[in-house]
């Protein structure tokens, strides 16, 4: 179920959605971890039948995983991008459990367009660091209301801190000197990846559409694991915190208050 008008025949969908995962792992060989530990974390807070809300899903990474390993979740996914709401699509074409949803999270009416007004969890993965403070703090506030009381919100992303300059420094140099070997052996990176996807046949259209509404790349922020957790705080949610980190990134787990605080 979709409200896309992308035709999905043609194209190899399981073939795009492994190489997306290669594209991504070339910049977080741990990416696989980060998916591992937050469905963990759904099963210990809401339990093997979550409705989630795959929040800016792109390919539906999330949705994928969260389907394997728990058959009675549903899943809808929201994100702006024609072409890897193309792919997913396609991949999710025959799934009931699924439902794609075309719109902008910068729009303060966005929600309006889901199909339900609450979920288990809110679930997002290296896409909000698109956003600058301002509109993420203000999506941050739309997530609490839509996350029901006692249901969860994760957040997996490149959060700096900055008072660790030398650290910081070391663990990217490490990082891309890896990148480097990766890269010499054939992985592809981002620009490699959209350019493959800009000469199919179906995909195409909507990565032309896609560049013409985000550009080469947009530059968000990226604050601190404190300043996700106190904004989320602030916004409704009665405990947040890392539940996983690399040298680089971060899980933070934010969890709706159920009732009064013991």
């Amino acid at each position: 179920m979709t409200d896309t008008d992308i035709t999905t025949t043609g194209a190899d969908w399981a073939a795009w959605q492994e190489s997306w995962d290669r594209q991504q792992e070339w910049y977080m060989p741990d990416r696989e971890e980060r998916f591992r530990i937050m469905l963990d974390m759904i099963e210990a807070l809401v339990g093997p039948a979550p409705r989630v809300l795959d929040l800016a899903c792109g390919t539906g990474s999330i949705t994928a995983r969260l389907l394997k390993r728990f058959p009675e979740a549903t899943s809808t996914g929201v994100d702006l991008d024609p072409a890897l709401l193309a792919i997913a699509e396609g991949t999710f074409a025959a799934d009931e459990r699924v439902s794609l949803v075309t719109a902008d999270l910068k729009d303060p009416e966005w929600p309006a367009r889901l199909p339900y007004d609450s979920y288990d969890a809110v679930l997002t993965a290296t896409a909000l660091h698109w956003l600058h403070r301002e509109p993420l703090a203000a999506l941050y506030g739309q997530v609490a209301e839509l996350v029901r009381d006692g249901g969860v919100f994760m957040n997996a992303d490149h959060m700096i801190d900055e008072s660790t300059p030398r650290i910081n420094a070391a663990e990217r140099a490490l990082r891309h000197a890896r990148m480097d070997q990766a890269k010499a052996d054939g992985a592809l990176d981002w620009a490699e990846w959209w350019q493959l996807a800009a000469k199919d046949p179906v995909l195409a259209e909507p990565t032309a559409r896609r560049f013409e509404i985000y550009g080469e790349h947009a530059e968000g922020d990226m604050p601190s694991v404190e300043w996700h957790a106190r904004v989320l705080r602030e916004k409704g949610f009665g405990e947040a915190r890392p539940v996983w980190c690399s040298p680089s990134d971060t899980l933070l787990l934010a969890l709706k208050q159920r009732g009064p605080a013991a």
